[in-house]
């Protein structure tokens, strides 16, 4: 899941919640270059580690530029995960609710099995265990990332693969809920194999009828 910056006019400052104005421009590419810069801290050191200073040297942008817009690491956090859920993979679409599937699980094993994704995942997720505004960044992440995937499950009802009343929304969360498990609990490989079965059983139990609201 990739993450660049996203061309909205900048505000001054302090008109906004720190992080969350979207710029255009040179600000645009400031922006990007801090929030890669971000990322890469985050992978190597995880968040207890993450400091403007260093975001900022990485970056090759002065450590007023990043303490005026982010103020503190969670609003660097913050609007780091907006970025990432603007920017990421579009979903598949096949036509065929198990080959969909195939494709969401395979995008998040092969993200999360990624030495610097996977690492900037674990960082962000443990640090929104602790801090409400990353915890609420992360929950707008995987909504944004759940609604746009949810339309395969939407069609596969449509097409008759599905009952009527299946609830979008809780069967892709079914597809990647054992992928994150490996990455956060177990340690077990997170390849094509573990990806094709966790979309094989969230798919067979929304045929069966687990999903109906």
């Amino acid at each position: 899941m990739a993450s660049e910056g996203v061309g909205r006019a900048d505000a001054e400052p302090g008109s906004a919640e720190p992080g969350r104005v979207r710029p255009g421009g040179r600000t645009a590419r400031v922006r990007e270059s801090v929030l890669r810069a971000a990322g890469d801290a985050l992978a190597e050191h995880g968040f207890d580690r993450l400091d403007l200073a260093d975001v900022a040297r990485r970056a090759e942008v002065g450590k007023t530029t990043v303490y005026r817009r982010w103020s503190t690491p969670t609003g660097l956090i913050a609007d780091l995960l907006d970025d990432m859920a603007e920017q990421s993979s579009p979903r598949t679409a096949t036509g065929s609710l198990a080959e969909d599937l195939r494709a969401n699980a395979r995008l998040v094993a092969t993200t999360l099995s990624d030495p610097r994704q996977g690492a900037l995942f674990r960082s962000v997720i443990a640090a929104a265990t602790c801090d409400p505004r990353t915890a609420e960044a992360l929950h707008r992440f995987y909504a944004i990332r759940i609604k746009e995937w949810s339309g395969c499950v939407t069609e596969a009802v449509e097409r008759g693969e599905l009952p009527a009343g299946t609830a979008a929304d809780e069967v892709i969360r079914a597809v990647s809920a054992p992928l994150y498990y490996r990455l956060l609990a177990s340690g077990d490989p997170l390849d094509e194999a573990a990806a094709d079965r966790a979309a094989g059983a969230a798919e067979a139990a929304a045929r069966a009828g687990a999903y109906v609201n």
